[in-house]
C-alpha cells in the first residue's frame, strides 16, 4: 500500500483530538502490557500493519515475550494468558467486531470479574482508541514501517 497523505500535517486539529484520547488511555491506570496486548489484538483483527509493527515493538520494549505476541491471535488456545487478560481480549474482540453481535452478557461478566466499573470504561476507551488509530492508518495508507 502506498501512503495517500500525511494526516498529521493535513489536519493537525484531528491529530490533537486523537492525542487527547490517547493521553486519557495512557493515564487511565490500566496495565501497560495489557494495553499493548489490546492494541495488537485489535490491529490484527483490523489488518493494520502500521499499528501491528508499532505495538509489537512497544510490547517487546515493555518486556512482553515473543511467544505471547506470536500467539495472541490464538489466545483462547494458548495457556499463558491470565484470566484478566483473557477477559480483556474477549472484550477487545467484541468491541472491535461490534456489528457481529455486540458485547454479550457473558463477556461483560468475565470482564467485571477482574475490572471495576471505572476500569471497564477505561478498557472500552482503550479499545475504541486503537480501533480509531487503525482506521486512520488504513484509510490514509500508512505503511509499516512508517515512512514520515
Amino acid at each position: 500500500m502506498k501512503a495517500r497523505m500525511n494526516y498529521r500535517s493535513a489536519n493537525p486539529q484531528a491529530l490533537n483530538a486523537m492525542l487527547q484520547l490517547e493521553k486519557y488511555v495512557q493515564e487511565s491506570g490500566l496495565d501497560k502490557n495489557l494495553m499493548e496486548l489490546i492494541k495488537i489484538r485489535a490491529s490484527q483483527i483490523n489488518g493494520c500493519a502500521f499499528c501491528l509493527d508499532m505495538h509489537t515493538k512497544d510490547a517487546r520494549k515493555l518486556g512482553e515475550t515473543e511467544q505471547r505476541i506470536y500467539l495472541l491471535n490464538a489466545w483462547r488456545e494458548a495457556g499463558f494468558y491470565t484470566d484478566a487478560e483473557r477477559a480483556a481480549l474477549a472484550l477487545t474482540e467484541a468491541v472491535t467486531l461490534i456489528s457481529a453481535g455486540g458485547v454479550s452478557d457473558e463477556v461483560y461478566g468475565q470482564v467485571r470479574e477482574h475490572f471495576d466499573e471505572k476500569q471497564y470504561v477505561a478498557l472500552i476507551m482503550a479499545i475504541n482508541t486503537i480501533n480509531s488509530w487503525n482506521r486512520i492508518a488504513i484509510s490514509t495508507g500508512m505503511t509499516a514501517p512508517a515512512e514520515w
